[in-house]
């Protein structure tokens, strides 16, 4: 190590001596000149209008050479269109530095990028072995920005895992690490991440650990935000610091600094609340002009991190409004699913939606609808020009649904049930024999929602269409299906328990969580007589259990109450709508015989006390059995 380092100090003393006017006096500029380049190089010198991309920050820096201005020979490597020219300077008159020689290997990527070909026979060449051979004995004298690139380059190129040269160059970046501005580093963080050796991933590991450790070197947003997308999702502590710098910074962002942030944390599902409401903040505050891509990008990321802002989500909505008639079909499906994500039902952008839909008929495609179709479903939205919007869908699903995967003809076929538009034909699709052997015999969370859909497609079947002939799910098929209850109980499922309790008095006289076979678990089931008196469950026959029990009929007049909680997430975002699921599981309960006792959070939070918590229950009770005698 001190032999090299002796190398080292040898090779700037001589390239001092060369570049310092021979009028200087020597003992007093000769090393303060070195010393001034080596600072100026190395030190982080951040840019407020750097690019976006880490690729663009390292390629604009200008391009270190020991010389006073561009030589003749920095301009045939920047002009050379074909690799043959760069490597006939090699064997010219032209006195090359090692900078130069670098740079010829960076050039000869570059111009050979996209063809394998070529690089195997260019790796083969005798004339560029021999530059390879001679830069490695020089490498101490490239400067770091071409360094960095000429890693990069190496990476592109096929040479062999134990290439000495390809070694030597990572050595070196290893010695220079404290030394590399920050976006150098960045840069070769995201070139090692593609290169699967154990050599670049041990470089990776140190690479990491030096940015984490200096992320506070970082002083301008796009520099930031450029490292964010290239290199954060190589290191989770590495992304937390950039969080944290984006934090600090975000007053900086302009809107498409901000979209960019917004789409790396949901390519990577981070949900960094404190981050995202910073930039909401400023995408409300501020008069930021958003182009189409901009809004759709960012209704996207909105959807995907789950993150509700009611503002943001107005601003975005106005804004599509005023654009829609310049979107296309499959913007407007993807526009309609971000916003269904974001559960945020805007009845004229909608309704805006199906009318775009409707004039662009020729242009809608199976996937178009589909994504709209499951968008309306979770919304619970039914556009004004009902009947021919939904012919529109028909005509286009029925043809293809065999041929689309079992998971989304299930989920098609559902949105249908929702929006109470499903045909006999479609339900023909997804019920008839052995279709739903697959999703049965899974275990996987996916495949047991999906089966859970079919109980409520055959639910729907058997309910509210009398017409209908088959086939349906055999009913050994629906009892034995792997219902599971709430894993996590909630304060308020909790509350409504102790206060139904308080007021059965006895165990007998109510049931929990009780599971039906028509694919929906009730919060609490009760029955009423005539008087208005609890009888006990178990020695009523039950048909909609999923195991029934009990034998004797139901007493003239009794009534079978279902209590149903409505949590916040049941809801519409800042709405007292419920989503289509649960308007689904209402008319299932409805139409199967119950009364349903609605208990929806906002209506709970009001109440302090035991006594009007039990008061509650009471009169939620009369008014569901006033209502059914007043039918």
């Amino acid at each position: 190590m001190a032999a090299r380092l002796v190398k080292r100090c040898t090779c700037l003393l001589r390239e001092a001596t060369r570049l310092i006017p021979a009028t200087a006096p020597v003992g007093s500029l000769r090393l303060s000149g070195v010393t001034h380049r080596t600072l100026t190089f190395s030190s982080p010198s951040p840019s407020s209008h750097s690019p976006g991309s880490l690729t663009e920050l390292v390629e604009k820096e200008q391009v270190f050479t020991p010389y006073p201005e561009h030589r003749e020979v920095d301009h045939l490597i920047e002009k050379a269109t074909k690799p043959v020219q760069l490597l006939q300077l090699l064997n010219g008159d032209h006195s090359l530095h090692p900078n130069h020689r670098a740079l010829i290997v960076i050039q000869l990527s570059r111009l050979l990028s996209g063809k394998p070909e070529e690089k195997a026979l260019l790796v083969q060449d005798a004339h560029f072995q021999q530059l390879l051979q001679l830069l490695n004995s020089q490498i101490a004298s490239v400067w770091h920005g071409t360094l960095v690139k000429l890693l990069h380059s190496l990476y592109t190129l096929p040479l062999p895992k134990t290439c000495k040269e390809l070694l030597s160059v990572e050595q070196e970046v290893r010695w220079r690490l404290r030394r590399l501005k920050y976006k150098h580093l960045a840069f070769l963080a995201e070139s090692c991440a593609t290169v699967k050796e154990q050599h670049s991933q041990e470089l990776l590991a140190e690479l990491l650990l030096h940015m984490e450790r200096r992320w506070t070197e970082i002083e301008d947003g796009r520099t930031v935000v450029a490292i964010m997308m290239k290199a954060g999702h190589l290191s989770e502590s590495l992304m937390n610091r950039l969080e944290d710098k984006c934090l600090e910074l975000v007053e900086q962002f302009g809107p498409d600094e901000m979209r960019k942030v917004l789409l790396t944390l949901a390519a990577q599902s981070r949900r960094s609340v404190p981050l995202l409401r910073a930039i909401s903040y400023h995408l409300v505050q501020k008069p930021f002009q958003l182009t189409k891509g901009m809004l759709l990008d960012l209704a996207y990321a909105y959807g995907k991190l789950n993150f509700h802002q009611t503002q943001v989500s107005q601003r975005l909505a106005a804004d599509l409004l005023s654009l829609l008639p310049s979107l296309t079909p499959s913007e407007v499906a993807h526009c309609a699913k971000s916003f269904a994500l974001l559960k945020w039902l805007n009845l004229p952008l909608f309704e805006a939606f199906s009318q775009h839909l409707l004039k662009r008929a020729q242009d809608v495609t199976l996937s178009h609808v589909c994504n709209i179709l499951l968008a309306f479903a979770r919304l619970n939205f039914r556009p004004e020009q009902e009947d021919s919007f939904f012919n529109l869908v028909h005509e286009r699903l029925e043809p293809a649904l065999m041929s689309l995967q079992p998971a989304l003809q299930v989920d098609l076929v559902w949105a249908l049930c929702v929006l109470q538009q499903v045909r006999e034909v479609e339900l023909q699709a997804v019920l008839h024999p052995g279709f739903h052997r697959q999703f049965l015999v899974s275990k996987s969370p996916k495949d047991q929602s999906t089966f859970q859909k079919l109980i409520h497609i055959n639910t729907t079947a058997q309910l509210e269409h009398p017409e209908y002939k088959g086939p349906l799910l055999p009913a050994s098929v629906v009892t034995s299906s792997p219902f599971t209850p709430g894993k996590k109980v909630t304060p308020l499922q909790k509350e409504l328990q102790e206060t139904l309790k308080a007021l059965l008095g006895e165990a007998d006289r109510g049931s929990f969580e009780v599971a039906t076979q028509y694919g929906w678990v009730l919060d609490a089931e009760v029955l009423l007589d005539t008087d208005g008196h609890f009888l006990p469950l178990r020695d009523f026959v039950s048909p909609h259990l999923a195991q029934p029990v009990g034998s004797q009929p139901l007493p003239p007049g009794a009534k079978r109450l279902a209590f149903l909680r409505w949590e916040f997430p049941n809801f519409s975002s800042r709405s007292k709508d419920l989503l289509g699921r649960f308007i689904l599981a209402r008319r299932h309960l409805l139409a199967a015989g119950f009364l349903i006792v609605d208990v929806p959070y906002y209506e709970w939070l009001d109440l302090k006390s035991e006594w009007q918590k039990g008061a509650y229950l009471k009169d939620k009770m009369r008014k569901a059995v006033a209502e059914e005698i007043a039918k």
